[in-house]
Formats: structure tokens, sequence, C-alpha cells
């Protein structure tokens, strides 16, 4: 392989070399380069586990090198590796504040991964070493960075839950200004969206809402995902928001006075939702107090190193501030706003509010910690989300050079931009920063991409365009060197438990198939499964109905309820459920069908199947009080048919409406 070092990275050191039996039997090598403050981990099987190769996770941000070790279940990345015939790799990107965007972006991790096939050849003695690097959100941009920008470092690649040169700040922008405008229409919206619902979200929403509604939905976000607004917050909005005050400042006047601008328009409902507000604190809330009082207002970290961790705050001590009350309760609830401390210890310092809901002020986590301390009791505050509003329509000044069709509505019938634009395009210097280069789709080696789609914060039609991009470069040899797999109800987070089971499913056994079905690819020569086929209409992904069109590695899953989407029925009466799971050619075979008929997000009730490409099954079954429930059926697919695998189980799901009215017939619209 042609490995050219990287001068920056030349006195690699190891500190700790040990056996280790947790979480499985492997041997713990530790180091870094005495030049460099980037740092390494490497896990290596033993003797007879071990097959020629490395997994190397790459995180979304600079972080600790020791994040795999706390991990179990399907999260844990050290027994996946060592269970694939590899040892597993990971930095700590560069160290907390590397500077060069290039070394937190590819070049740390690239030098880690060269070193540790030196290190392979002393553990094992001399072979070749296949390498391929995987990673989420921010760790997509750094993964595709590593494969854009060095020959011969990695063999492969899985990029994940990825974004595009114009993902950020405008796939927050776009989804903050929905959930404000539509925010008591949401649970309507999601009523309609559901089975046996009427299918028009825009049903009863005035203008506003349903140009809002529309916009979020061309700019990619998928409707079925807003089941989740009550939790799904400002994310990533937070750790964006300083550098677009830095680099485009005069924005944030602009906004209010010049027309063409929201702000600029008086009847725009953020004249209405503006908050400025004078007040004192009248206490400060421990993470210990918002617990005992139920607020639920702190969202503490892990360390799993997840693809949200860049956008979460330290791990709450019970000690420590998340909330104030304010003396002076706000006039009007506001997601997102500034608190300008006017008096005390933290005079003249700015804070980031998450949520002020009356008079209670919830801080966001990613503030600095000394200014929180220094918050007390009498502290004279100013409340303000002007800057706050006016960040969620900055997507419509961003319009970009054509490949990006989302953005159509905001240009004339000459393709040129309606709304003012603002001097430069903020998405590109951002994904400089995340990655070290903007994405080109011209790289060397192989590439599967996972994508989900029902992705929030990564909208799934970005990964659509690179496919598009690498397609420029690669011509008719791309399905020689690259794949995208789409998983349906899967989210942006890559944990093994999703935010609600009855509506999502966890896409870590399809990233697992990835990660192997790319070595074989490599080493072996073998295809993986093809690319998900999809089209894009009006900014979303739509998959066929079969497996055989849809491809990829998930099931698809089909609920019917006395053959319908929906059943009213009686107390006591029996319905009829039926569910058909099949998975796409060559993908593997079904191996479990399992029931949530309660609605409470687990599946005690479970089908006896043999392992097969389709399975149907029926199951009756009658409800003993009124109320709407929602039946869920999870179906979960395996390469070799193993039905005890824990890596590489593949889940779909899918859902029925069954009203239940009381046998006098009454009661047959409340939800239970």
């Amino acid at each position: 392989m042609n490995e050219t070092p990287d001068e920056d990275f030349r006195k690699p050191y190891a500190d700790v070399d040990e056996w280790r039996d947790t979480p499985v039997r492997h041997r713990y090598v530790h180091g870094g380069f005495a030049d460099h403050g980037t740092r390494f981990s490497i896990y290596f099987p033993p003797d007879d586990a071990y097959q020629g190769r490395f997994f190397q996770h790459i995180t979304p941000v600079p972080g600790s090198e020791h994040r795999a070790q706390t991990a179990r279940g399907q999260e844990d990345r050290i027994s996946f590796a060592v269970s694939s015939g590899a040892y597993f790799l990971e930095t700590n990107g560069g160290g907390a504040d590397p500077g060069d965007p290039t070394v937190a972006g590819f070049r740390a991790n690239a030098a880690a991964a060269r070193h540790s096939r030196v290190v392979a050849q002393w553990v094992y003695g001399p072979h070749r070493v296949h390498g391929y690097a995987y990673g989420g959100s921010g760790g997509g941009y750094r993964t595709i960075a590593g494969a854009e920008n060095t020959d011969g470092v990695w063999d492969g690649f899985v990029p994940y839950v990825i974004g595009s040169p114009m993902a950020v700040p405008n796939v927050f922008s776009v989804r903050m200004h929905a959930q404000r405008v539509l925010r008591h229409r949401l649970d309507a919206i999601v009523d309609a969206l559901e089975p046996g619902g009427s299918g028009d979200p825009y049903e009863g929403l005035d203008a506003e809402e349903r140009a809002a509604l529309a916009e979020v939905t061309a700019m990619g976000f998928p409707p079925r995902a807003w089941f989740g607004h009550r939790t799904m917050g400002m994310h990533a909005f937070t750790a964006l928001y300083g550098g677009m005050r830095l680099l485009d400042p005069s924005y944030f006047e602009d906004f209010w006075t010049l027309p063409g601008y929201l702000g600029a328009d008086p009847g725009a409902s953020v004249h209405r939702d503006r908050l400025r507000h004078a007040s004192g604190i009248s206490a400060v809330i421990t993470a210990r107090e918002a617990a005992r009082l139920g607020l639920g207002v702190s969202r503490a970290a892990d360390a799993r190193g997840g693809v949200d961790d860049a956008f979460r705050g330290p791990a709450a001590e019970e000690g420590s501030v998340v909330a104030l009350r304010l003396a002076v309760p706000a006039p009007c609830d506001a997601q997102g706003t500034e608190l300008i401390v006017r008096s005390g210890r933290a005079e003249g310092q700015s804070l980031v509010l998450r949520e002020v809901r009356g008079d209670l002020a919830l801080l966001d986590e990613r503030n600095d910690p000394f200014t929180v301390t220094a918050l007390r009791p009498g502290d004279r505050v100013d409340i303000d989300n002007s800057n706050f509003l006016a960040a969620q329509t900055y997507h419509r000044h961003q319009v970009p050079p054509e490949g990006f069709p989302v953005w159509d509505r905001f240009r004339d019938a000459a393709g040129k931009p309606i709304p003012p634009q603002r001097p430069q395009l903020l998405g590109p210097l951002f994904s400089l920063g995340a990655g070290g280069s903007v994405q080109t789709g011209e790289f060397s080696g192989k590439m599967i991409v996972v994508a989900c789609l029902l992705d929030r914060e990564a909208f799934p039609w970005q990964a659509h365009w690179y496919r598009s991009a690498v397609r420029q470069h690669l011509g008719d040899a791309t399905d020689e060197h690259f794949r995208l797999w789409y998983v349906d109800h899967a989210l942006h987070g890559d944990e093994e438990i999703q935010e609600d089971p009855t509506r999502s499913v966890s896409y870590l056994g399809v990233l697992h198939q990835a990660l192997r079905d790319l070595s074989a690819w490599v080493e072996q020569g073998t295809p993986p499964a093809a690319s998900t086929g999809c089209t894009m209409t009006d900014g979303q992904v739509v998959v066929p109905s079969s497996a055989a069109g849809r491809r990829g590695v998930q099931p698809v899953v089909r609920l019917t309820v006395d053959g319908a989407d929906r059943t009213d029925v009686r107390t006591g009466e029996v319905v009829t459920l039926c569910a058909v799971g099949e998975v796409p050619p060559g993908a593997g075979k079904v191996v479990a069908v399992q029931w949530d008929l309660d609605g409470d997000g687990t599946f005690p009730a479970t089908e006896d199947v043999t392992p097969a490409e389709r399975v149907r099954v029926e199951r009756r079954h009658a409800f003993s009080s009124p109320g709407t429930r929602f039946v869920t059926v999870r179906v979960r697919s395996e390469r070799d048919g193993d039905a005890s695998a824990l890596f590489t189980r593949v889940d779909n799901i899918a859902r029925v409406r069954v009203v239940v009215a009381r046998t006098d017939g009454s009661d047959a619209g409340r939800t239970s």
C-alpha cells in the first residue's frame, strides 16, 4: 500500500500494553505521539480470533480515546470488532484543541491508523493489515474527509447519518422555524400521518402554518419524524449559534430592519413570539432539585461516544445548576434565548437558555460552567430571543448554486435567489471546520454509506446528494466502489435503545453488517447488497414498498388489522393482526417477529418462526378497555439466519390503529 507518512506525527510511543478480559479478552495498547497531542487506544484480539483487519471509529468531534471502554450490548464496539476478526482503534482526534482543522478532520486519525499497522506487525508478525474507518454525523464528515484526502491509509469507509456541505446551520434553522410556528399543531400533524389517520397533515392549518410545514418538508425534514417533537429541542443549534454570530454578525440586525427578511414583516408571528424580558433571579435550581421537582431539565451526556455527543454538555452532577427561577415570569414561552447577566459576579456575561416556561429558565448544557456557578439569587438578568428568532429563517438567505434542489423554492424562474442573500455561504465553512475539507465525492477505496429515513438532524436527501457527487467522479464504475443503504424508521442517534421503540428502530445492526460486508468486498471481492432503490420528490427520499424493489439489507414489513390499517371495535371483540416480513434478495432471513400490543415500547409477545426470506404470521387479540391503541410489530432479520446474533440483527417495524369503544359504543375516540 502507498502510505505517505505525515511529518507532524513522527514520534509514536506506547505507554500501556496489557491483557484485559473486559468486555472480551483482548490485548490493550495505549499510546500517542510525543510531538503531538494525538492519543490512541488499540484493542487486539487473541491470535486465534484475528483475521488481519482493523475497524476504526471516528467520533463527531475530538474527544477521548477511551470512549469504547464502557459501552455494552450492540453499542460495544470492542466486542464487535473482536467478533469480526478485527482489532479496534480509536483516537482523541488530535486533542481538545488541535488548531488546524485538517488534524481533527483526518490527519490525527490517519496517523494513528498508519502506526496501528506497525504495532499489529509487532503483535502478530508480518502480514497485510486491511483497515476500515467509520463514523456518524460529525464523524461522518471526518470519515469522508479521510476517504477523500488520504491514499493507502484505509481500504474502505462506512460514513453514516451524514450531512452535506449545506447542512449546517440550515437543517436546524428550518426545523426550529417549523417547531415554533407549528408548536400547537404538531400533535394533530402526527395523528394525521399515523396509520388510520386522515393522511392530510395540512388539515386545519392556517396560511402561515401551512407555509411552514411545506417549507420544512420541501427542505428535507421527514414528516413521519414529527412524533418526537417534544424531545428534539434545538439539538446542534446551540453549538452552532456562536459561529453564526461570529461569521455573520450583521444578519441579526438586518433580519429585523431590512425588506425581504421575515422580521421586517410586521404581520409575521416572530413579533408575537419575540421575548425581551427583564427580571431578577429568585432561585437557582440544581440537577438534584430539578429531578425532585420532575422538571426534566437535565440531559446529561454519557460516555458511549455516540453521534450526538458533540451537542451534549458535560454530565450534570447533582449539585450543578441546570435552571433558574425568575422573579418576574416571562410573558410568553420561548425555545432558545440569550440570558445577559446585568449584575452580580457574572455581570456582563451571556448564557444560552434552552427554554423559558413562565418563571422557569432552563440552561443549555453547553454554557460556560464558571459563569453558571457564579449566578446567585438577586442577580438581574435580561432575556432576549431576538437573535434565535432571526436564526430560524437563515436558510432562506443561504441559497447555494445548482446541485441542491431543496432550495429551489427560494429561486425565481431564472434560477436566481428571491430573498436577499448573505455575503457568504456558511454551510461549506462549517463543513470545512468539521472535517478539514468539503465533500467532493472523490475518494479511493470502497465505501458503504448508511442513512436513515427518519433522520431529523441529517436529512435523508444528503446521503442521496453524496451518492450523486460520487457518481460524477466514478460514472459507470460507481457500483464497483460505492453503496448507499437507507434504514426506514431509524433516527440519527447510534444507540441500541431508541426514543420510541414503537416508532423507531436502531440502525446499529445495519452498520455492523456494512462493516463486515465492506471487509468481504475489499478482501474477497464479494459485492455487498445493492444500494437502496429510491427517488427524490420535493425534498423527500421515497423508497419502494417491496423488498425486491427497495434492496439494501433491511426487511420490509407490512401490517394490517382486520385487513386494513385501522379498525373500530368494542371491548372484548377479537381483531386479526396480519404481519408480513420480507428480506431483500441476498440480505439474510427473518429470524424473529415480536409484538407490542399495548404501546408501552416493549415487545413481550413473540411468534415461533422458521428463518426464511419471507414470513407471514397472524395473531388474534382482544382489548379489555376502551381507547385508541397503536399495535406495533417488529420484524428482525439476520444475514446468516442466526436468531441469537447480537451485532448483525436488522429490525424494521409497522403499526396499525385500533379504536376500542365500550360494549355500549361509548368512548370510541378516547386515547388510552
